[in-house]
């Protein structure tokens, strides 16, 4: 079996920026530091915990996870051979 990779991408990229929103939402509404999600800012130009910084991860959350489900996509089907 194959994968679709654009397929693959999309729901990656979905996934891993849903995940970083709600992530950032979460600890705005429940007031914790966020200590390791300050981390992304690393990674993520302009990221911060704030409302802002919660949609601009998620954008480049969407743009990682895209990147990274058709590279593993590939991979995979590289190695599967069908």
């Amino acid at each position: 079996m194959r994968l679709n990779k654009n397929a693959f991408a999309l729901t990656c990229g979905v996934i891993w920026g849903a995940t970083v929103l709600l992530a950032t939402a979460w600890l705005l509404v429940f007031g914790f530091e966020g200590t390791l999600a300050q981390q992304l800012d690393h990674f993520y130009f302009g990221y911060s915990v704030s409302w802002l910084g919660a949609v601009v991860g998620g954008i480049w959350g969407f743009v990682d996870g895209c990147i990274g489900g058709f590279i593993f996509a590939w991979l995979y089907n590289k190695f599967v051979g069908e």
